[in-house]
């Protein structure tokens, strides 16, 4: 099996709480991967055109553009129709984890998130995009990742 070096995973953070994005980021950079940050809707859309995230970790209540409605907008830029798109949200019923899933999100978590289920699911993420490299195309990779 060929040993495939893959940058560090890319995390886009959107919340409107600044505390949130900023302990989220610190984590996510403690745990070996590359947070980027917005506190709001359309800024979270404009940055995941330029850094191609990986991981999306949005918020579903914030002003202007909710995580749903980013969730979709998402879903509908090239190259984001596989990034893993996980809503955090304190709106945690049942039919707020259906709109989620509607809005192309693949999981719904309940806010406060518990750090270490988010640190296994990139771990995991991680695992699985090397897992998937290694039968494809590097270059095709390399060329979604902007690179």
């Amino acid at each position: 099996m060929t040993d495939v070096s893959l940058p560090p995973l890319s995390v886009l953070i959107v919340d409107d709480c600044l505390d949130t994005t900023a302990s989220l980021a610190i984590l996510v950079r403690t745990w070996g991967y590359l947070p980027h940050v917005a506190n709001e809707g359309p800024v979270g859309l404009d940055l995941a055109e330029t850094v191609h995230p990986d991981v999306v970790f949005l918020d579903g209540a914030m002003p202007g553009m909710s995580g749903w409605e980013l969730a979709r907008r998402l879903r509908r830029l090239p190259g984001l129709q596989g990034a893993l798109v996980v809503m955090i949200s304190g709106y945690a019923a049942a039919d707020e984890q259906r709109c989620s899933f509607e809005a192309g999100c693949d999981l719904h978590l309940p806010k406060p998130a518990d750090p270490e289920q988010l640190r296994l699911l990139l771990a995991r993420e991680n695992e699985v995009r090397r897992h998937v490299s290694t039968r494809t195309d590097p270059s095709a990779h390399h060329a979604r990742h902007g690179g």
